[in-house]
């Protein structure tokens, strides 16, 4: 959009009421003056002039508003009135208030490469109004009208120069801003495809996961139940039976604590009613009555809510950690810490058990199970990390860090 069309409502108003006023208040001016400044064929052209002018305006109002681009009709309306303009400040400079109209509308009815010619011509009007008229009475006069002629048409000239700057520079930052707005959308946009990847590839984890749990817990201790009862089926000594028998019922109440505990964690049922803190602490004071390790909890940060994706990787993430610590690590105690900052959250887990070397895990899949692999693609897809430090002796210490993308 230029200059020209972006007009203001009041130069709109003041281009439809402007000429009338601007040619009224010369002629009145001039018709004061006019017996000390005109002799009576100059009155007379004035007048008719005037009129002609007059005859213009009525035109242009009445035809030229409603043509919604510059066309011929505009150039001839700009011609025709500097044409009048100038022949009546010749006849009375005091119609330069007439004329001066040149300066102001020349961008608006005239294509660009027309309006600084334009601005010249209207200049000249105006240096020959402020020395008395046209042409020059002798060679000072002369001289005075190409000072003035200088002025004019360099104050004109100028100011147009900067007015067309501004309106490149207003017609940048609009640009830049529709980049931008599209930029913004198509963030959107990606953003919305990557949480819905992101659920898709947790539905397809969960698979992987609850295959790994039923094939490390469930089908184990039915195996073994199978193989108890087997063997007590096959035992002719009482005393033995029952021992298998026993053993089977054993592994049977772990089976089915393992059934529960696979069940509990099908989903983040715990982020339906409390937010992740608070789900948190529920899981880690389970998690520490179930095993008899003693773990705190330490919140950090201002709280926010998060996007459920955002909270459903943090807690998951937390929840495989603390079963690895359970059935690995041999650890008294644990911490987890649960940090907001700035534009990420970072959950770290730390225990005081036996550590391990991290470089000599199997590939993920390797064992059957989900593990650190796991935890680290659930991690990824949300856009975090997942880091592990341990040794053997000195415990281990996971920290997640995933982008703190508030709940819409």
């Amino acid at each position: 959009m230029t200059q020209s069309e972006a007009v203001r409502p009041w130069r709109h108003r003041f281009a439809t009421t402007g000429p009338y006023v601007l040619l009224g208040l010369g002629a009145a001016l001039s018709a004061a003056s006019a017996k000390a400044a005109m002799d009576i064929g100059e009155r007379y052209a004035a007048a008719v002039l005037a009129v002609a002018a007059l005859a213009l305006q009525i035109w242009w109002s009445v035809d030229g508003r409603r043509r919604a681009a510059r066309g011929t009709a505009h150039r001839l309306y700009y011609l025709l009135r500097w044409a009048l303009g100038f022949a009546l400040s010749w006849c009375n400079p005091i119609f330069a208030v007439y004329a001066v109209l040149g300066y102001y509308d020349a961008d608006l009815l005239l294509p660009r490469r027309l309006v600084r010619p334009a601005l010249f011509a209207t200049a000249i009007t105006m240096a020959g109004s402020n020395i008395g008229g046209l042409p020059p009475a002798d060679g000072v006069y002369w001289l005075a009208f190409v000072a003035l002629l200088a002025l004019h048409s360099g104050i004109a000239i100028g100011f147009d120069h900067i007015a067309v700057k501004e309106s490149e520079h207003a017609a940048e930052l609009r640009a830049a801003n529709d980049r931008l707005a599209r930029a913004l959308r198509e963030n959107a946009g990606l953003h919305a495809q990557l949480l819905l990847q992101a659920r898709e590839a947790g539905v397809a984890d969960e698979r992987g996961r609850l295959a790994a749990e039923i094939h490390d817990t469930l089908a184990q201790g039915l195996t073994g139940i199978i193989t108890q009862l087997q063997a007590a089926a096959d035992s002719t000594d009482l005393a033995a039976t029952r021992d298998h028998v026993e053993r089977a019922r054993a592994l049977a109440r772990h089976s089915l604590r393992e059934a529960r505990r696979s069940v509990q964690n099908l989903g983040p049922g715990q982020l339906e009613h409390d937010p992740l803190p608070t789900a948190l602490e529920k899981i880690v004071a389970a998690w520490s009555a179930q095993t008899g390790v003693r773990a705190e909890i330490t919140v950090t940060g201002t709280v926010e809510p998060l996007h459920h994706e955002i909270e459903a990787t943090l807690l998951r993430i937390a929840q495989e950690a603390l079963t690895n610590v359970g059935r690995h690590a041999g650890a008294q105690r644990t911490g987890v810490t649960l940090s907001y900052m700035g534009d990420e959250v970072t959950l770290d887990i730390r225990d005081d058990g036996i550590g391990f070397d991290p470089g000599g895990l199997p590939p993920r899949g390797a064992t059957g199970g989900f593990g650190l692999g796991g935890m680290r693609a659930r991690a990824e897809r949300v856009a975090g990390t997942l880091d592990l430090e341990s040794e053997p002796g000195l415990g281990t210490a996971l920290s997640a860090r995933v982008p703190l993308v508030r709940h819409e």
